[in-house]
């Protein structure tokens, strides 16, 4: 019923909390699905983990940032939201809430989305399970791997991947 990718975005939004690896996961899937779309719902839910990712680092500016580029989106799918399994309303006050914490530069605190379909919830939580997680345990401030991933991983294919587009960009001139 819902995208593989969905189901484990939600397992590490909540289990984990590898914002980072949300981000890398709905990425792939909406490259595949709707490449482009910068209004995709799947772009709305790839910002809303930065923008975690971003506040849990006291990186203020850039977790507004990402998060005041969400919200349009998800404003402009809710009946995406709500087939999503997710709560419209609970959403919304959820997202208003995040803003207010960043804008007043208080420290990050771990969330959870609304989820209302609780099939789709038991099914993050049987594969939270199975991949060693709890669902919504707080995120591990001092897991730096976690908290700094970023900073820490390979990028040699996002080098390559930028100079491969740059070669294509200049032969199409």
């Amino acid at each position: 019923m819902y995208p593989k990718e969905y189901v484990d975005y939600l397992v590490h939004f909540h289990g984990d909390r590898d914002y980072f690896e949300c981000h890398e996961i709905l990425e792939e899937y909406w490259k595949k699905t709707d490449p482009g779309n910068k209004d995709s719902i799947w772009v709305g839910l790839i910002l809303l983990a930065v923008s975690a990712y971003h506040h849990r680092r006291k990186n203020f500016h850039g977790a507004r940032k990402t998060l005041e580029k969400a919200i349009p989106i998800f404003k402009s799918h809710s009946n995406s939201i709500f087939q999503l399994g997710i709560n419209e309303e609970k959403f919304t006050e959820l997202l208003r809430n995040r803003l207010q914490l960043i804008n007043k530069n208080q420290a990050y605190e771990s969330f959870a989305l609304p989820i209302d379909d609780l099939d789709l919830q038991q099914l993050c939580i049987d594969t939270c399970k199975e991949y060693g997680y709890i669902w919504g345990d707080e995120s591990n401030m001092e897991n730096k791997e976690l908290v700094h991933r970023h900073m820490l991983r390979d990028r040699t294919s996002v080098i390559e991947e930028r100079y491969q587009a740059q070669l294509a960009k200049r032969g199409g001139e």
